[in-house]
């Protein structure tokens, strides 16, 4: 087979190369070309030159170009896979920090809440544009698969407005079942069977089958608070658990901030996550562990330009949709897995025009939902309460509508817990201003932002959340990394 691949946003190095060699894990894809493309040089310049790496100590005819061109990556491409961060670490940083200053404490701030809100305006004209290059450039039937966070913004803009075929990919279903498998005793993750649906970070372990025997509520409570890890780094996971009925795909972190509950108040902050690891609920977690991860690549390039000289091992494939997915629609070897896609009947009780994270097949004749799937109702509930702010934060994004847009973050559950209405509306200003040159479609809105901010009379503060740990140096990861090896 020899078809193209063009990876956009390629310059997310890690991310680059597993997808990469997961590809290239198929013995019928060792022909094709892998067409780079980013905006930064330099960051092409490092994947490429490993990528490259990869191909020769494998001894593969595969192709690798780079180019910040992202039309002539994209031209005659069968496949284009988006992994931006539109802004990069520079306006994430300011997705927490502003916020912050109004009392709204947010761990990753990618999804919904006041930071995921304003990544999504970022992104989403530019989604548009990578879509019109797609319709005009690409093959025909070209197939986006779109990786880049807020999943299920970027996803309805695609499908909505850009008019191209798209499929949203995510891996919190994979992460979420090897920790039930993990629970439960499982020897492996293939006796696990399970149905899980609802909507991207939001999505609800609804059937669970272990040997092909049902595993009840109750059996998954006491499972999770008998492990020695998860029972501390999972508490609000387990909570909502107890109290819905059925478990979370999303992290004790991601989920903290989608629920209006439990990060409302500095104190119930504490009480909840786990400061072990970012991901448990820290405090802007995320946007320090990107921060760390990208030093600490740039330092260390040369041992990952070495490790890349390792052949490629197909059994350490990992559970990332897209090679599976490319695979089933190339070979016609059946892929089960969970995609998102517009709802349109596929989950009963969510809103028609919703994307929606549930399970599917994909055979030659494409991706394959199941439908007519019914979310217990306080799953529907809280997914409803993220629909509609999804709804209005792309419509916004479309229109360059800024009312619409502090509509949306007022919407949203954790930001309605904690702020007020006077609160968003300049929360919404000072976010729009600083982060002026990534939202082109609210130009004719920042002077007036600027003035109603220059009379604004709502007090903020200088608030580095409840939980905030600092960016640790490249000396301080090495010696942590050091100390781990020498336990280990």
């Amino acid at each position: 087979m020899s078809f193209k691949i063009a990876i956009i946003g390629a310059g997310s190095v890690g991310f680059t190369k597993k997808l990469f060699t997961d590809i290239l894990c198929v013995p019928e894809f060792r022909d094709i070309e892998f067409a780079l493309t980013d905006l930064s040089e330099h960051n092409l310049g490092m994947i490429k030159a490993i990528l490259d790496r990869i191909v020769e100590a494998n001894g593969l005819p595969t192709r690798v170009t780079a180019t910040t061109d992202r039309r002539k990556a994209l031209e005659g491409a069968r496949y284009i896979i988006s992994c931006v961060r539109v802004g990069g670490l520079e306006a994430y940083a300011d997705d927490i920090r502003i916020p912050l200053k109004y009392g709204i404490d947010q761990c990753v701030g990618d999804t919904i809440c006041a930071g995921g809100i304003l990544y999504g305006q970022r992104n989403i004209p530019v989604i548009l544009d990578f879509c019109r290059d797609i319709r005009e450039v690409a093959d025909t039937n070209a197939k986006f698969l779109n990786y880049a966070n807020p999943m299920a913004m970027n996803t309805w803009a695609a499908i909505e407005y850009g008019k191209v075929d798209t499929v949203g990919l995510c891996h919190g279903v994979q992460h979420g079942a090897e920790q039930i498998a993990e629970v439960l005793g499982a020897k492996s993750r293939y006796e696990l069977d399970y149905v899980c649906s609802g909507i991207n970070h939001q999505t609800w372990f609804i059937d669970l089958r272990l040997n092909g025997r049902k595993v009840g509520k109750d059996e998954l409570v006491a499972a999770f608070e008998a492990h020695p890890v998860y029972s501390r780094q999972e508490k609000l996971r387990i909570d909502v658990l107890k109290r819905f009925g059925v478990y979370s795909t999303e992290s004790n972190g991601h989920l903290s901030e989608y629920l209006p509950w439990y990060r409302k108040r500095p104190d119930e902050i504490t009480r909840w996550i786990d400061m072990s690891d970012w991901i448990h609920g820290e405090t802007g977690g995320y946007l320090r562990y990107s921060t760390e991860t990208r030093n600490w690549f740039e330092t260390e390039y040369p041992q990952f330009l070495e490790a890349a000289s390792k052949p490629i091992d197909p059994t350490k494939r990992s559970n990332e949709h897209a090679s599976h997915i490319l695979e089933a629609l190339e070979t016609n070897r059946v892929y089960r897995g969970h995609f998102n896609v517009r709802n349109e009947g596929i989950i009963t009780n969510l809103p028609q025009d919703a994307i929606i994270e549930s399970p599917g097949f994909v055979d030659r004749f494409g991706i394959n939902m199941a439908a007519g799937i019914t979310l217990p109702e306080a799953c529907a509930a809280t997914c409803i309460s993220s629909i509609n702010v999804q709804r209005m934060s792309v419509h916004a994004a479309i229109s360059g509508d800024i009312d619409l847009l502090k509509l949306a973050v007022l919407h949203d559950p954790l930001v309605g817990a904690v702020s007020t209405p006077e609160e968003v509306w300049q929360m919404v200003d000072e976010m729009v201003v600083a982060q002026a040159a990534w939202l082109p479609q609210y130009a004719h809105a920042v002077p007036a932002a600027k003035e109603r901010l220059s009379k604004s009379t709502v007090k903020t503060r200088e608030w580095a959340g409840a939980a905030r740990r600092n960016v640790r140096s490249i000396e301080e990861l090495r010696a942590e990394k050091a100390a781990l090896k020498q336990a280990g």
